[in-house]
C-alpha cells in the first residue's frame, strides 16, 4: 500500500484540478496590495492638505485588514475606529454615514453597532469599488472631524474609478 503524505497530496490535487496555489491567497476581484498602498498615499496627501492627522485603514473584500497607516501625532484611539469604519462599510456595502442614519434610536437597525465585535456607524468609512462597480474592499479614516474623515475617504476611493 502506498501512503501519500497530506502535505504532498494537496499541491498535486490542486494541480490536477487546475487550481494554482497563488490564486488561493487572493479572492477574485479583491483589492490588491498595490491598490491599497496607492489609496493610502492619496488619503495621506488629502489629510495633509486639510491639515488633519488621521489613521487610514483599508480592508479587502472579506473585511480583513489589508493596509494601515497612522500619521505621526494622530490619536491612538482612532486606530481602532478607522479599522472598524472600514469593516463596517464593507460588511454592509454602504457608507458609515448612510448606515448611521438607520442605527439611531427608533431606526430599523438600532443598536446594530454592538454586533460583529463592534461597528462604527458615523461618517468616515466607505466601500471601495473598481471600474466595474464591484465592491473590492473599504476604507476607514479616523482622526479628524467626521466630515474631514469622510471627505478624505471619498477622495481616496475615487482612485479606483480612474
Amino acid at each position: 500500500m502506498i501512503r501519500i503524505k497530506k502535505k504532498a497530496f494537496t499541491p498535486l490535487l490542486l494541480l490536477l484540478l487546475g487550481v494554482n496555489q497563488i490564486s488561493l491567497g487572493q479572492n477574485y476581484n479583491d483589492i490588491t496590495l498595490e491598490q491599497s498602498s496607492k489609496i493610502i498615499n492619496i488619503a495621506l496627501e488629502k489629510a495633509k492638505q486639510l491639515n488633519v492627522l488621521v489613521n487610514i485603514a483599508i480592508v479587502d473584500k472579506g473585511a480583513n485588514l489589508k493596509a494601515f497607516k497612522r500619521m505621526d501625532g494622530s490619536y491612538l484611539g482612532s486606530i481602532d475606529v478607522a479599522i472598524k469604519k472600514a469593516k463596517t462599510a464593507r460588511y454592509f456595502n454602504t457608507s458609515t454615514r448612510d448606515l448611521g442614519k438607520l442605527t439611531q434610536p427608533g431606526g430599523v437597525i438600532y443598536n446594530i453597532e454592538h454586533s460583529n465585535r463592534g461597528l462604527i456607524t458615523f461618517p468616515g468609512g466607505v466601500p471601495l469599488k473598481d471600474k466595474n462597480g464591484d465592491i473590492i474592499g473599504a476604507i476607514g479614516i479616523s482622526g479628524g472631524t467626521i466630515d474631514e474623515d469622510e471627505n478624505i475617504a471619498y477622495f481616496a476611493a475615487k482612485f479606483l474609478l480612474k
